[in-house]
């Protein structure tokens, strides 16, 4: 087999997981946490061994759709924070960008956060969500933690207290998120607000990096 070949199979592999996942995508917006291999592989047409073929099983698919929605988050929040504005509008615009995430795709929110919630299809007994979503946050943290060190001059130390600040802020994203999202006690801009109102001491006095894009 050529190398022409070998590039056609492989953009008509990637093709096809693209759409196996955009099926996934539309069970778990349709089912959220109930949403099981069967009604995906329905969803897209196919068998579910074939389903397998392609992701391995269910905790296969759940690391393709959860980096596929990751990737996307990362780089609505990226530019959030690269946004041409004040160090405290960019970290409003942050935080907005996380929370208007979860608020538009609630049932994907919580396949990848909250299994418990739907009850276990038969055929997906042994998966645990869980022990997935964790890396997920962990991500996020590190990849935080990066832009912190980049455009934050924190002193002697910087690394370590990036990376502290960079879960920590994740954390609190992730835990203030859950809880609006479940209970809606205010306005997103509330909650915003008053997100921003906690992060803003020691981060409003540090300068910025010379020479780098600030914060």
């Amino acid at each position: 087999m050529d190398t022409t070949q070998r590039t056609d199979q492989q953009r008509s592999a990637d093709r096809r997981r693209r759409e196996l996942l955009e099926a996934a995508d539309r069970v778990v917006l349709r089912d959220g946490p109930g949403a099981s291999m069967n009604a995906i592989a329905a969803e897209a047409g196919i068998t579910k061994p074939i389903l397998y073929r392609h992701f391995g099983d269910k905790g296969g698919l759940y690391a393709a759709l959860a980096k596929r929605h990751t990737d996307a988050l990362l780089g609505a929040l990226r530019a959030a924070l690269d946004a041409p504005a004040g160090r405290r509008e960019r970290v409003e615009s942050t935080l907005d960008t996380y929370l208007a995430a979860i608020e538009a795709r609630p049932q994907v929110y919580r396949f990848l956060m909250h299994p418990a919630e739907g009850a276990q299809p038969p055929g997906d007994a042994g998966f645990d969500v869980g022990k997935h979503s964790a890396p997920l946050l962990r991500r996020m943290g590190e990849e935080l933690a990066e832009v912190i060190e980049e455009r934050v001059d924190l002193g002697p130390g910087s690394q370590q207290l990036a990376r502290v600040w960079g879960h920590g802020i994740v954390g609190m994203m992730h835990a203030a998120g859950d809880w609006w999202l479940g209970e809606r006690p205010c306005s997103r801009a509330e909650l915003v607000r008053s997100l921003a109102d906690l992060l803003w001491g020691r981060l409003a006095a540090a300068g910025d990096r010379v020479g780098g894009p600030g914060f």
